[in-house]
């Protein structure tokens, strides 16, 4: 075989020079010259130019408002959580029983003790105690309600005088937004405040609890904001102070800045059922479906890059039987666009959308179909697993 010579760039060595002991020392003094009236010109050039001082001023100004803000949300938004314990019983699959103490997060609803949790933070049983901000503790507190379908849990104290939070509108927020959670920090750190972003929206997961449970979770917030162990249920709160959403899981080993919110809107429909009737009562629409996206509207020529495309898997149909969807006349392959006008994207999906009404409500739904719009009415009924 042929050998070929690779070619390079030759690279030379400096060679070593010398230098008059006279010609450094004009290079010393001119460096200090130099120095000095460079110094005196940026001196100059801020205190005659105002912009000079202006970006310097800005940055600053930046920093402390942020810092500010941070603790403004703190002082408005603290005395509206609380922290969660309860004493727990556990049986491995050897039959083993152990004693412990589980520690969550809860948000003020109400000022008579109107308590918002995660489902999992009162999946466990037990007697529930609360912890307010200011340290008085209220114990056995009383499990009103779980949402059948989301992580979504409400207990009840008797009190009086507390701070509700203030709810905001999950369906403005952005990805990027600046945002602050609190919580009962990994059981023992109550109160624990933390700042980030939203780093996306419309996010599906499966959270476990470590010992094989699971739940599938869709729409959720994610947010760098860290989520320690114990912040579940506690609130993910905007720069105006205004909860919009709740703390409910953080991605697996080996990731870093990666936790997850329930939007506020999805829970919405659940205070105000509980506060009106005394139970959650959700609103039903009977179609299972996939959110569209870009590519996947590409992939499927479906026309629209935008909505929730109705569809079965196997045995599952994707309109269920006697609902008020079938009730309508959807049918697989629909595409809704819009309920009433929210309209279903990566900031609402299909099932969040339904939840911000009642049952017997009845909505609009724009859909697609046959390559052009119509509009149906369906009347809401109870969803069956309530």
């Amino acid at each position: 075989m042929k050998e070929t010579k690779s070619s390079s760039v030759p690279v030379s060595s400096p060679a070593k020079a010398t230098v008059s002991p006279w010609v450094w020392l004009g290079v010393v003094l001119l460096a200090l010259v130099a120095g000095a009236l460079g110094a005196y010109g940026i001196s100059w050039w801020n205190t005659n130019h105002p912009s000079g001082r202006l970006a310097t001023s800005q940055s600053k100004n930046i920093v402390v408002s942020e810092q500010n803000a941070t603790i403004e949300i703190a002082k408005k938004v603290s005395p509206s959580v609380v922290s969660i314990t309860s004493n727990v019983t556990q049986q491995d699959i050897f039959g083993r029983t152990s004693s412990g103490e589980a520690a969550g997060t809860g948000i003020i609803l109400s000022s008579d003790g109107l308590i918002l949790t995660n489902k999992h933070v009162v999946a466990d049983g037990g007697n529930f105690n609360v912890i307010t901000s200011d340290g008085k503790e209220y114990k056995n507190a009383k499990l009103l309600a779980t949402d059948p379908t989301n992580d979504i849990a409400f207990l009840k104290i008797d009190a009086s005088g507390l701070q509700p939070a203030t709810l905001g509108d999950s369906s403005k927020v952005e990805v990027g937004s600046f945002v602050v959670a609190i919580g009962n920090a990994l059981g023992q750190f109550q109160n624990t405040v933390t700042t980030g972003v939203i780093s996306g929206k419309a996010r599906p997961v499966t959270a476990g609890d470590g010992q094989g449970a699971a739940e599938r979770l869709t729409n959720l917030f994610q947010t760098d904001a860290a989520i320690n162990p114990g912040n579940s249920g506690g609130p993910l709160v905007n720069i105006d102070g205004q909860v919009i959403g709740m703390n409910t899981a953080v991605a697996g080993q080996g990731s870093q800045g990666i936790g997850f919110a329930i939007p506020v809107n999805d829970i919405k429909a659940d205070i105000t059922s509980l506060q009106e009737k005394g139970k959650l009562v959700r609103a039903y629409l009977g179609v299972r479906y996939i959110p569209i996206t870009a590519s996947f509207a590409q992939e499927n020529g479906l026309g629209v890059n935008y909505g929730a495309f109705i569809h079965g898997s196997g045995s599952s149909l994707a309109v269920i039987g006697g609902s008020p969807a079938a009730k309508a006349g959807l049918r697989e392959g629909d595409i809704i666009l819009k309920v009433n006008n929210i309209k279903i994207d990566e900031n609402s999906s299909l099932s969040s959308a339904v939840n911000q009404f009642k049952v017997g409500d009845t909505v609009t739904l724009t859909i697609f179909r046959d390559g052009k719009e119509q509009q149906v009415k369906v009347q809401l009924a109870e969803n069956p697993s309530n």
